[in-house]
């Protein structure tokens, strides 16, 4: 009766175990509860960002079909992939050590007794054969040492999750960026070739003005310079787009000249403009890199609580149970001798205690750590966001702005042209014309992209694309 009690209690104790794992406590976000200056009402919608697929939100055939590509071959998250998978294997194996480990096996052995030796006199072979199921080394998790490192390692396999998710957000991303950049490149470099064709057509007038003797040399000059500067602003845009086209092929991991289309510029492209950003507590849920620390934070949580467990005595059980006969047809009969053996050890902390105090101590101060790496990707989180809000909010006023002032230096340059063809003007005056035009012709281009790349943005640190 004694021996079925201690079972049962045993049992029960192994069931029900105390933890040591301190009680999780979210930190406090530490940022505002609104972005700054939202007033926008479309900012405080009660949809999120990450309930817009990517493929709804960029509105480019073109784009998908790059981004699709990327997904199935970027290195890059195929590493992001392969460390789930790491976790997950090493989260199978901390799991295991919950459950007894029953391992079987089956011995034999033939000894041979010389006659000088032998207690009949006699020299005679011995036969020993023995089959047994053991109870390989189990740890009564008493005071919740397994259980604590097994939450640690759950913790640590959903953050890798949440990292891989991460990874993908930001590579539909740079991705998109990538794509936009091409697109801007293209145009700035059809308006430097335009640029380059009307400076060589004006180089041709003037040198045929300077050859009836109606100008100087000096405007020659400046014409052949106007002509070379433009040269220079077409090996400069040809450079970036082949860079561009680089940095799409090293995303996809391979050729994607099959996908370019040579129909969709960067005036064409359309992403969705009023995106939803929400309100800073639902970073919380979208983000996945806050989700990824805060998981490391609970992770290190159940670190301390494996610690402090250490601190006290565990016990470990070990035994076997099985057949053994001097012949295997013997071991298989019902004659054949039962063998057992169980051993339960006690091991008590006395002379280490100090270095399992100083472990304790080291995961406080790494679950701390974690909580303050926690608070900081919030942080830069919440200035990400206004940021690119922020942004958002000036960009359309900028390029507004940009293109009327296209509209302004190609009139003041057709104006120039005439008054210089009239001989109210001299030709420094059309130079200066056509150089102000150009510059705001690419202007305007770079902010186009700017604006756009700002909307890409904007839905990646909103932890868009979880669908």
């Amino acid at each position: 009766m004694l021996y079925k009690n201690l079972t049962a209690f045993l049992l029960l104790t192994v069931m029900a175990g105390c933890s040591m794992v301190p009680v999780y406590q979210q930190p406090t976000p530490p940022v505002a509860a609104t972005w700054p200056e939202q007033a926008d009402d479309a900012d405080i919608s009660t949809d999120v960002a990450a309930e817009i697929s990517w493929e709804n939100y960029i509105q480019s055939k073109t784009l998908h079909n790059l981004i699709e590509r990327v997904l199935v071959n970027n290195r890059d998250l195929r590493i992001a992939a392969l460390n789930i998978e790491q976790a997950q294997a090493a989260y199978r194996i901390q799991r295991t050590a919950l459950i007894p480990t029953i391992a079987a096996n089956g011995t034999a052995s033939r000894t041979g007794v010389p006659e000088d030796t032998s207690t009949t006199g006699s020299s005679y072979t011995a036969t020993s054969l023995n089959a047994n199921v053991a109870l390989v080394s189990y740890e009564l998790d008493f005071f919740g040492r397994v259980r604590s490192l097994n939450q640690s390692a759950l913790e640590t396999y959903l953050a890798t999750e949440e990292a891989l998710l991460s990874a993908r957000i930001s590579l539909i991303a740079e991705t998109a960026n990538a794509y936009l950049s091409l697109l801007a490149d293209q145009k700035l470099l059809r308006l430097a070739q335009d640029n380059h064709a009307a400076q060589e057509e004006t180089y041709r007038l003037v040198k045929r003005q300077f050859e009836v003797g109606a100008i100087t040399r000096l405007d020659v000059a400046q014409a052949a310079t106007a002509v070379e500067n433009a040269r220079v602003a077409i090996a400069q845009y040809s450079r970036q787009i082949a860079q561009d086209q680089n940095a799409l092929v090293y995303l996809a991991g391979g050729d994607v000249s099959d996908l370019l289309s040579q129909e969709e510029t960067i005036d064409t492209v359309m992403v969705i403009e009023n995106l939803p950003a929400g309100l800073p507590s639902d970073l919380l849920l979208q983000r996945p890199d806050i989700r990824q620390a805060e998981h490391v934070l609970k992770s290190a949580n159940a670190d301390i609580g494996a610690a402090r467990a250490a601190l006290y005595p565990s016990i470990s059980l070990t035994g076997s149970f099985g057949l053994a006969s001097d012949s295997l047809d013997g071991l298989l009969q019902s004659g054949a001798m039962y063998a057992w053996n169980f051993t339960p050890s006690l091991t008590i902390p006395i002379f280490n205690r100090g270095k399992l105090k100083v472990s304790l101590a080291v995961a406080e101060v790494n679950e701390k750590m974690a909580a303050t790496q926690y608070e900081q990707v919030i942080q830069a989180a919440f200035r990400e966001v206004a940021d690119q809000l922020a942004a958002r909010r000036t960009y359309q006023l900028q390029l507004d702005a940009q293109n009327a002032l296209v509209g302004a230096t190609n009139e003041a340059y057709e104006l120039s042209k005439t008054r210089y063809d009239n001989g109210l003007d001299n030709f420094l005056i059309v130079l200066d014309s056509q150089r102000s035009l150009f510059a705001a012709q690419q202007g305007a281009t770079s902010i186009k992209y700017a604006y756009l790349s700002n909307l890409v943005n904007l839905y990646k640190v909103l932890g868009g694309s979880r669908l």
